[in-house]
């Protein structure tokens, strides 16, 4: 199943918007008034000519210290390589200025595996004359080297270290300093899913490294050792939890598939499951 990149991160960035411009765009937090925040609807963008269309991914309207007029925080995921990328980003700037009338601050997120050289600018010249340099923020994630942000209590960067330049044998360790950050943050259920599911799609540990981690954080001799091993147990039941109510939904599937397939109906199905008939009626669309 493909992974759904931009709504992983916009999900993440929107439940911790101030904590993701706090930790890679200090000078922007210090002039942004984060007590006036709220959160615009997707818009969605028609390329014409390349007849695809484009969501942007999170619209965040906003203060300046000191000032009364509004800004509009654009902030895009790019989890893929494309060269055309500072053009688009140019024109979804002048589609949201134009829709908006108010000051866009773009912002690129640089979320793939390779470390490229990205450009943070779209430019238009002629050899008489210069006519457009449109420039945005941007972050490179896999150019971010993961254990100078391990000591940042910032939830933002416990996910992120998902993405972050570490090599194949520090995975482990990327994982116990995660679920350390996890447990000195001290968050509410909600939020600790949210970055721990995050981690988890982009992290996935095998048995031998899962082994390996709990080893490791048994002989940790910090306080935090009895917390990271509950951590460790209460994820991987919810994991057999999910597991186990995905099979039985399998099997239930399967079932009525079948009954189906041998002509009963979808009345007569529902009163020999116990399932109603809405129930029934989803399991055999979702073929």
């Amino acid at each position: 199943m493909s992974i759904d990149h931009d709504r992983l991160f916009k999900q993440l960035i929107q439940t911790f918007f101030e904590e993701f411009i706090a930790l890679f765009f200090p000078t922007m937090h210090e002039h942004i008034d984060f007590r006036h925040v709220s959160f615009l609807s997707e818009e969605l963008f028609t390329d014409v000519t390349a007849g695809e269309k484009y969501r942007v991914d999170l619209l965040v309207e906003t203060k300046l210290k000191g000032e009364d007029g509004l800004v509009i925080v654009h902030i895009e995921n790019q989890s893929y390589v494309q060269p055309s990328f500072p053009e688009r980003m140019f024109i979804y700037f002048s589609r949201l200025l134009e829709k908006y009338r108010k000051p866009i601050v773009p912002i690129a997120v640089f979320s793939y595996d390779t470390i490229r050289n990205e450009r943070s600018a779209f430019t238009l010249q002629f050899p008489f004359g210069h006519v457009l340099d449109f420039r945005f923020f941007t972050l490179e994630l896999r150019k971010q080297n993961w254990r100078n942000y391990i000591r940042q209590d910032n939830p933002i960067a416990a996910a992120l270290l998902s993405k972050m330049g570490y090599t194949e044998s520090e995975r482990v360790e990327l994982k116990k300093q995660f679920l350390r950050m996890l447990v000195r943050m001290e968050l509410d259920e909600a939020k600790q899913r949210l970055l721990f599911g995050f981690f988890e799609t982009y992290v996935k540990l095998s048995d031998e490294e899962e082994q390996q981690l709990r080893r490791e954080v048994s002989e940790m001799e910090t306080k935090e050792k009895e917390q990271v091993l509950e951590l460790i147990i209460s994820y991987e039941q919810r994991a057999l939890e999910r597991g186990r109510e995905e099979g039985m939904k399998q099997g239930m599937k399967h079932i009525v598939q079948t009954m189906a397939r041998k002509g009963m109906s979808i009345q007569n199905i529902a009163s020999m499951t116990d399932l109603t008939e809405e129930e029934v009626k989803q399991l055999l669309e979702n073929k």
